[in-house]
Order: C-alpha cells, then structure tokens, then sequence
C-alpha cells in the first residue's frame, strides 16, 4: 500500500468508525456510500462501541503470506455493544481460551510490515475484558 493512500485512510484505520443512516438508522460498516436498508446515501460518521462481545472464531493455523510469524492466531466475530458486529484478531489470548460470548475491547496495535523497509500499518484488534 503506498504511503499516500495509508495516511487518507488512517482514521477509519485507527478508529472504529461506521456510519449512520440518517433515513432509517441503520449504522454500517465498514463505511459505504448507500444504506443497505433503505437506499438512502444520507449517511453520516460514527463512532462504534469499543467494547463487544465474541459471537464466533476461528484459529490460523496457516495463515496467508506474511502472517506466519503471528501462527496461531484467532480471527473472530465480535458483535459491539451497539449491535454492529466486526471481523477481527482477538489478542493477549491464547486460542484454547477463547470462548463465546466472551467479552472483549478494542486494542490499537500493528496489523502488520509493508516488506523490509516498507511502512508499519497499525489498527484496531480486540482483547479480553479483564474484570
């Protein structure tokens, strides 16, 4: 990904942003430029939950190229608080651990390195919720 590119999208990157239907309320996201309930293209940004909980996962145990340092790994289904439901790393938990229902938080942290010398992408990943 170029530098350029990277830095436009670095707040829907960084932050849980969707949006929010003006015609029936409908949040989505990722972003779109139509509501998929009503056809409106009135939509306006908002900030999701950062707080959720795991509806489904799935461990990594191959993963594509550029991930095999991170194996295994737990990619799941976390619905927020506020109904939206994400697709996401789970971290600071060990696979066997995960279970459903469990509640979790959004993490900043690196997604990942554009090859050797190439630009470090950071975004959002969730954790446990430590009570």
């Amino acid at each position: 990904m170029s530098v350029p590119r990277y830095w436009r999208e670095r707040k829907y990157r960084y932050r849980l942003i969707g949006e929010k239907c003006s015609g029936c309320g409908a949040i989505h996201f990722p972003r779109t430029s139509v509501c998929k309930g009503c056809g409106s293209t009135e939509l306006e940004e908002c900030k999701l939950a950062d707080t959720g909980k795991v509806l489904t996962w799935t461990v990594v145990r191959n993963p594509p190229d550029g991930y095999e340092k991170y194996i295994p790994y737990v990619v799941a289904l976390v619905e927020l608080d506020d109904g939206v439901r994400v697709m996401s790393q789970l971290v600071d938990v060990e696979p066997d651990e995960v279970k459903a229902n469990m509640k979790v938080e959004a993490a900043f942290r690196r997604i990942k390195e554009d090859g050797n010398s190439g630009i470090i992408e950071y975004g959002y990943k969730f954790r446990p919720v430590i009570e």
